[in-house]
């Protein structure tokens, strides 16, 4: 089955061309122009990714985006016509897997869908497919499965809600406790040494990620900053395994 994308611009000719462009590219495409559309869209169709706008007649794509993040790992990119650093932040703040200035190729586009694509279903496998056995971490009041990838608090079992990428970047501060590193380092490997990821939007997944986890975000207990270096993972951590 083909992925389904969900295009949301009220530009008529991006939306009827990426539309065609994305059928030729063998997915499955469906455009609208409103954010209320794309409500309507998300809630009575299966849609596997959203290529969002930002500014749309009646919504702004940002804030659909955290609206979105608060219930479903929906991939996002999110598309601007503005080039610059904070918009970039912002969109990852928001809850945007990828940022995509307007005009862009179609090609490289395409290729940021696979690549979001890609990660999405990784993610999604390795959580319907955790087993007994699988290895978990403890630090905390959180219990994080990493067969299933989720992070789960044990007093209430409520799920943290990570993303992707805030998973990955979890799994290597739990990885390396009490060990400093440099935001080069946590880019290498949270997504790989090809990975083309800027200081500030590391520091943007790690504020996100304290939000989840910090009892007091302004009071970092677990991811400690080390000023002028980087990050430090400051809390113990106990690694077990899952009997359930």
């Amino acid at each position: 089955m083909s992925e389904r994308i969900l295009v949301v611009d009220d530009d008529p000719q991006i939306t009827t061309f990426l539309t065609r462009y994305l059928e030729k590219q063998g997915f499955d495409a469906v455009s609208v122009g409103t954010g209320k559309a794309m409500r309507d869209v998300l809630a009575s169709d299966r849609i596997d990714l959203c290529v969002l706008d930002v500014g749309l007649p009646d919504a702004n794509g940002l804030e659909l985006t955290r609206e979105i993040r608060e219930t479903s790992n929906l991939p996002i990119i999110v598309l601007s016509i503005r080039d610059d650093s904070v918009d970039r932040i912002f969109g990852l703040e928001f809850g945007a897997d990828d940022y995509v200035t307007k005009p862009f190729e179609p090609r490289e586009l395409v290729a940021r869908i696979r690549s979001v694509l890609r990660r999405a279903k990784v993610e999604d496998l390795a959580r319907h497919e955790a087993e007994p056995g699988t290895p978990l971490v403890q630090f905390g009041p959180w219990i994080m499965d990493l067969g299933a990838r989720t992070l789960v608090q044990t007093k209430t079992g409520e799920d943290a809600g990570l993303t992707s990428m805030e998973f990955d970047l979890l799994k290597v501060f739990v990885d390396k406790p009490r060990v400093v590193l440099t935001r080069d380092q946590l880019i290498d490997q949270a997504r790989g040494t090809r990975a083309i990821i800027g200081d500030r939007a590391i520091d943007v997944h790690v504020m996100r990620l304290r939000k989840k986890i910090e009892p007091d975000k302004n009071k970092p207990r677990f991811i400690k900053t080390i000023h002028g270096i980087g990050y430090c993972f400051a809390d113990d951590v106990t690694r077990y395994k899952n009997t359930a």
